[in-house]
Order: C-alpha cells, then sequence, then structure tokens
C-alpha cells in the first residue's frame, strides 16, 4: 500500500529549534500557545487567520484573545527570534566557509488603507503594459541561502523587516527604503556573527537592481561582500590618479557595462551545478572602479552571459547581465576580488531561491492573512509566518538535508532532486496525525445518472472507514 514516509525526527528537529526559542517568553504559559501556533500552521488548510489556527486546535469554544495578545502586547519580538534562528544556521556553516544571504523587496496586499505600514504601491498583478497601484505593506526578505547540494539552496528567512515608505499609514513604525533596511540588516548580522565568535566569517550578500544604491555602497559594513546587478548604463569611474592636490574622487569614466559586453575580444568561460544541470556561462570582469557618489568604495564590473540556444529554429541569446560588487586589498595594497568569479556567480544565480521563498510564503502559507489591525500586531503578525517557515524549512534540512528528499506517493511522479514545501507539509501532518497511508476512496464511474447519487454517500461511508480502520 501507497504510505507517505513517517519519522518522528521531523517533529524532534521541529521541537528542538522551538525549544532554543524558550528563553525568549518570560511565562511557560505564552511559551506553549508559541508551540499550539507554529503546530496549528501545520494543521490549518484554510486562510491562516488566529481564529482559523485555533480551529485546526480544535479550540472552536475557546476565547481568542490571550493568543492575540501574542502579537498585539509584542511577547513575539521578531528581532530576538532572528538572533535565535541565526545562532541555528551557524551549525551548517563552517567558520571559514562563506556564509551566504539574500535581501529582496516584496510586498503583503491589503484591503484597508488604515493598517499599520499600509500605502499606496505598485500592484505587481496588473499587466506591465498597463501598471497599477494597491493597498499594501512593503517588508524585506532577509534570507540565509543554505549551503549548496548538487546545485541546490533553499532561502530561509531570518528576519522580515518592515520597510515602510514615507507616505504609508504608520503610528509606531519608522519610514525606511529597502536599500537602508538592507544596510540595517547587514550591520546586524556582522554584529551578531562576532557575538557568536564568528567575527572574521566571510559574509557575501546577492540582491537584484533594486539594491544598487549609493547609500547602500556607502553605509556597507566591513567584512561582507556585496554582489547586486546593476543597470547597462550604470556611470562608472576609474579610480583617481594621484597628485600634487589630493582632493580628486574620480578618474575619467570608463565604458559602461553595454559598452563592455559590446567590445570585441574573447570571454572567459566557467562552469558549475544549478539545481542538477551544469551551466555554462562567459563573463567579463573590469575594475577596479568607482560609482558616482561613492568614492570611498572601489568596484569591480562582473558582466555575464549564457550559450545561444535555438527556439524555433532560430538562435537565440539574452542580453548580458552587469553585476556590481565590491573590492577587497590584497597584502600588496591591490584591489581584488573578493571571492573566485565562479562563487560570486554561482550564488548571485541562487538568489532566485528568495523569489520562491516569497512564493511559497503568499500562495501557500498565509503569510498577511491574520487580521491583526492593532499597530503592533499588524507588523509582528507577518513577521511571525515568515519566522515560522523559517523554523519548518531548518527542521527539514536537519532531517534530510536538502537532496535527501522522502519518496512522493504518486505513480505519475515521483519528486524532484529536492523536496518541495507540499512534501514537507505533507511528511509535518503524517507525523502528527498518526496515518501514514493512503487508501483509495473513488469507487469508479458509472453511466447510469441514477447510480451516481450514492457516490457522496459511498465516498463518506469510505472515509468514515479510512479514519476507524
Amino acid at each position: 500500500m501507497t504510505t507517505i514516509p513517517q519519522t518522528d525526527e521531523l517533529l524532534k528537529q521541529l521541537m528542538a529549534l522551538l525549544d532554543a526559542h524558550r528563553p525568549l517568553f518570560k511565562q511557560n504559559r505564552v511559551y506553549e500557545r508559541v508551540v499550539g501556533l507554529v503546530l496549528a500552521e501545520v494543521l490549518a488548510f484554510g486562510r491562516h487567520t488566529v481564529t482559523q489556527l485555533l480551529m485546526g486546535l480544535g479550540l472552536v469554544e475557546r476565547d481568542w484573545s490571550a493568543w492575540y495578545r501574542l502579537f498585539s502586547a509584542g511577547r513575539f519580538r521578531a528581532d530576538q527570534a532572528a538572533a535565535v534562528v541565526l545562532k541555528e544556521t551557524l551549525r551548517h556553516v563552517e567558520p571559514d566557509e562563506v556564509y551566504g544571504v539574500g535581501v529582496d523587496g516584496t510586498q503583503t496586499p491589503r484591503s484597508s488603507g488604515k493598517m499599520e505600514g499600509v500605502g499606496w504601491l505598485r500592484c505587481p498583478r496588473t499587466p506591465a503594459f498597463k501598471p497599477g497601484i494597491h493597498h499594501a505593506q512593503r517588508w524585506l526578505n532577509s534570507a540565509w541561502l543554505m549551503p549548496s547540494e548538487q546545485g541546490y539552496s533553499r532561502a530561509v528567512p531570518l528576519i522580515w523587516q518592515p520597510a515602510f515608505p514615507e507616505k504609508a499609514y504608520r503610528t509606531v513604525t519608522e519610514a525606511r527604503s529597502e536599500s537602508a533596511a538592507a544596510a540595517e540588516f547587514l550591520s546586524w548580522l556582522r554584529a551578531e556573527l562576532a557575538a557568536q565568535g564568528r567575527a572574521r566569517q566571510k559574509v557575501l550578500a546577492v540582491a537584484d537592481g533594486g539594491f544598487d544604491t549609493v547609500d547602500l555602497w556607502k553605509d556597507l559594513p566591513d567584512g561582507v561582500t556585496l554582489m547586486v546587478r546593476s543597470a547597462k548604463n550604470r556611470v562608472l569611474h576609474e579610480l583617481p590618479m594621484p597628485d600634487s592636490h589630493g582632493n580628486r574622487k574620480y578618474g575619467p569614466r570608463v565604458p559602461t557595462p553595454q559598452a563592455v559586453w559590446q567590445e570585441p575580444g574573447s570571454w572567459r568561460k566557467c562552469e558549475f551545478e544549478v539545481r542538477g544541470l551544469t551551466r555554462h556561462l562567459q563573463y567579463r570582469v573590469r575594475g577596479p572602479c568607482l560609482r558616482r557618489g561613492a568614492p570611498g568604495r572601489p568596484l569591480f564590473l562582473v558582466v555575464v552571459r549564457g550559450k545561444d540556444h535555438t527556439r524555433h529554429g532560430k538562435s537565440v541569446r539574452r542580453d548580458p547581465l552587469p553585476f556590481l560588487v565590491n573590492a577587497v586589498q590584497n597584502e600588496q595594497g591591490a584591489w581584488v576580488l573578493p571571492l573566485p568569479v565562479e562563487t560570486l556567480l554561482f550564488w548571485a544565480w541562487q538568489r532566485w531561491e528568495l523569489e520562491v521563498c516569497h512564493r511559497e510564503l503568499k500562495t501557500t502559507f498565509g503569510l498577511g492573512h491574520k487580521q491583526c489591525f492593532n499597530p503592533t500586531a499588524a507588523v509582528a503578525s507577518v513577521q511571525w509566518s515568515a519566522w515560522v517557515y523559517a523554523l519548518l524549512l531548518l527542521a527539514g534540512y536537519r532531517t534530510w538535508g536538502l537532496c535527501g528528499s522522502p519518496p512522493v506517493p504518486t505513480r505519475w511522479w515521483r519528486g524532484s532532486g529536492r523536496w518541495s514545501l507540499p512534501t514537507l507539509w505533507r511528511a509535518y501532518r503524517a507525523a502528527l496525525w498518526g496515518s501514514h497511508l493512503f487508501q483509495p476512496l473513488w469507487p469508479g464511474t458509472s453511466a447510469n445518472w441514477p447510480e451516481k447519487a450514492t457516490l457522496p454517500l459511498a465516498l463518506a461511508n469510505a472515509i468514515y472507514a479510512a479514519a476507524f480502520p
């Protein structure tokens, strides 16, 4: 009989992670409610509101206000929980390895303009040729990228930071841009690593083009390598030559990234494994150079392109992509790349895992579903969903790794190289419910219409028999 792989190790790892957060809560009853709501997030089938989670626990005749105060009274602190999650992730990264992180902005749509942090933002659900606006909160997802395994990785949110615009409705939260929130996160990360005895840990942060800002380059903390996608017409300058006055900040202008990839000549080649496939890339490196507005941050320009491929009988090649990465000085005082190009390009490719994280959180895990109009709860409830998602992923990673996924109980698909969130969710539910058997409930179809009226009754009897064998 087809079964879901059932293991107690998954729940043991989850409870161990929750137990690591026990010192954050003063009272034991508050911690017990936290554990209950975490398990309810797994058991809930509908919207992940507070009341729906209580229904998943079977508390249909209890007062829900004590559970709601977990968010409105500030009993769950996302910054404190993030420090614990960061400490747990260090078990999987050696001190001499690169600690990879990614930052990316996202939104949670809202129906009310009077909720904390809600403002008019561009709606991603409208077509590109006719953009629209909607009420939404803006956030920054600062996530840890799991160490590579057969070219796979996953983004585990460390902290879900509010990045509310200046014109948003705000009562307790300060306004800040996404780049300012990213700079704050990277400074916090360096401080936490130092507190854990990892002051010399190499940190690589990857981001999209929205973070190629002057403020972020200027506020980038020491010991952090930042690789961001840049614009094809970005204005760059050479480093200034020493002169008698010594007040020049910029040297002559250098070719734009578009001009660099249009230059004749050969490209360097590299290849690495991404998601089980070998990727062949070509790249060019120019630098060191300076970005206008940040003269104290020497950068390298990395232009990368893929191989030609055939589509509808025609050879097609996408435009190359330019990236900027901050330079470091070697022992001789020369500016060099902080990491090998292959390492930089591999983790730049893995930035897509943050988009996967956003999709799973919003479409499957109920991010932003909780109806919390209290200013504190409107922020903490969203951060809570990202924190629970991180715990579930981390427990799954400790149980199976990234590519040791359990078999999928279907005949038409045997699963991919990496386990998905639905696979992880099924395993949690099987471990919690204690039943891992798939029993056929469909009695078949009939050509006689009157006989179809008995189909719901037959299904109901089969479900009852399966539940109480």
